[in-house]
């Protein structure tokens, strides 16, 4: 039995296949073991992105992925609040926010006010302090679990007649009865070149571009207190665009993402340290449709831009963009707050993103001030670019499995989740089909 990937994915099917008694598992993982994981290596690594990084557990079926469209919500429901209750034996807090239609009413109202979407949801947050001494606990019970190879990418599935074999790693071949695939964000590209290959279809995921926008939390704190985060859904009056707010990090701060030589940004907030300041990301989202089929490398080239021009990420003051003039260091010291990100350079997020995503971002910025009053401000800072890649959607059976047989792909790789828990999800629903394979 072989798993790939140690993400929420790859780490709650190998600990649901212990669960159902199949202990022949060996799971590789491109990244480092969780002990050698560094602060900007995100993507990569034992935990995966979302569960080293913040750790924000979205316990609603509506968001954080597509799982519902394989499986009733009831199931995908309770399978949900198992994932919740691992996580609660390893210490994750009971409390939660969100699930309060009456105390949220009021800013329901005012999000159709201002044109725009409030998606209600119920989620936990962990911080990054907490949601990294789970994992250390996690990693040491999967030695019970699996036998477990970091550093260890996978470069090829190997399939014959129908059927997976096995995988390629570092050039050996390993050959197992069945293969679950769980490469996260990071791998989607490779995961793509591999579809392909083996002729397993799949149609293009939109990719999301964007920008993290940071404010004082005091601007936020009505939403941020009741809610944590304010899910929040626009359609651009100029190009009828869906953009959406993701990743709020009250009294958070903003960080490098670090993925093949390319630099995008992030932000995340600890359980126990605050900041006096709040951030979130505004994500652009596009399909592109025949004959362009590649939204992964045009992201990377967006991102790409303020790499050459920046030599890091972008940092630049709202009302600097609205003015058409670039943020200098000058500006930014004369701000009302210091950006929390020290390392981004004062520039021109106009010579990065495109007109339209650009425009977007403005026209969104200006709708939210009906809900929350100074997001506006010049003072507001943005930081460009911010990336979220996703795999091809890739035809699945509702158990995750492809069309060759025994061979399942599962989480933020497959196309099906876009957040830890939905992904965990994923992973436990290929575990239990080769689970029943095997009673049989």
């Amino acid at each position: 039995m072989i798993v790939v990937g140690a993400g929420p994915a790859g780490i709650f099917a190998v600990k649901k296949l212990s669960e159902m008694g199949i202990r022949d598992v060996v799971l590789f993982e491109a990244g480092k073991d969780i002990n050698e994981r560094g602060k900007e290596e995100v993507l990569r690594g034992w935990g995966g992105a979302g569960a080293f990084s913040d750790g924000k557990l979205i316990l609603s079926p509506e968001a954080g992925g597509n799982l519902t469209d394989y499986l009733p919500h009831q199931q995908i429901k309770e399978m949900i609040e198992e994932v919740d209750r691992t996580f609660v034996s390893y210490g994750a807090p009971l409390e939660t926010y969100g699930g309060n239609p009456q105390k949220e009413e009021w800013l329901k109202k005012k999000a159709t006010m201002a044109g725009m979407i409030y998606v209600p949801i119920v989620l936990k947050h962990l911080g990054t302090e907490l949601a990294r001494e789970i994992l250390w606990k996690i990693r040491e019970d999967a030695n019970k679990w699996c036998e477990f190879h970091p550093n260890s990418p996978v470069e090829r599935i190997i399939a014959e007649n129908g059927e997976v074999k096995g995988v390629v790693v570092n050039g050996k071949e390993v050959y197992g009865k069945y293969v679950i695939i769980a490469p996260g964000r990071a791998g989607s590209e490779w995961l793509i070149k591999e579809c392909s290959r083996l002729g397993i279809e799949s149609v293009p995921s939109p990719v999301d571009i964007g920008v993290r926008v940071e404010v004082p939390a005091v601007i936020m704190e009505e939403i941020t207190n009741l809610v944590y985060e304010a899910k929040l859904v626009y359609f651009t009056p100029t190009f009828n665009d869906r953009v959406r707010t993701f990743c709020m990090n009250p009294y958070g701060e903003v960080v490098l993402e670090k993925t093949d030589g390319l630099i995008t940004v992030n932000g995340h907030s600890f359980k126990n340290k605050k900041t006096e300041l709040t951030n979130f990301a505004l994500l652009v989202s596009t399909t592109f449709t025949h004959p362009f089929k590649d939204p992964i490398s045009y992201g990377k080239y967006i991102a790409s831009l303020a790499n050459i021009l920046g030599g890091t990420v972008i940092v630049q003051r709202y009302g600097d963009l609205i003015c058409g003039r670039r943020s200098t260091p000058e500006r930014i010291r004369k701000n009302l707050f210091q950006p929390s990100l020290e390392s981004a350079t004062p520039g021109d997020l106009s010579f990065v993103l495109p007109y339209r995503i650009l425009h977007d971002i403005k026209e969104t910025i200006s709708a939210m001030e009906g809900i929350i009053p100074g997001i506006s401000s010049p003072n507001t800072l943005l930081y460009g670019v911010e990336v979220k890649f996703y795999s091809n959607r890739i035809k699945l059976k509702s158990t995750m499995e492809t069309d060759i047989k025994n061979l399942y792909i599962v989480g933020d790789g497959a196309g099906v989740s876009r957040g830890l828990v939905q992904s965990a999800v994923s992973g436990m629903i290929a575990a239990k089909d080769i689970g029943r394979k095997e009673k049989k």
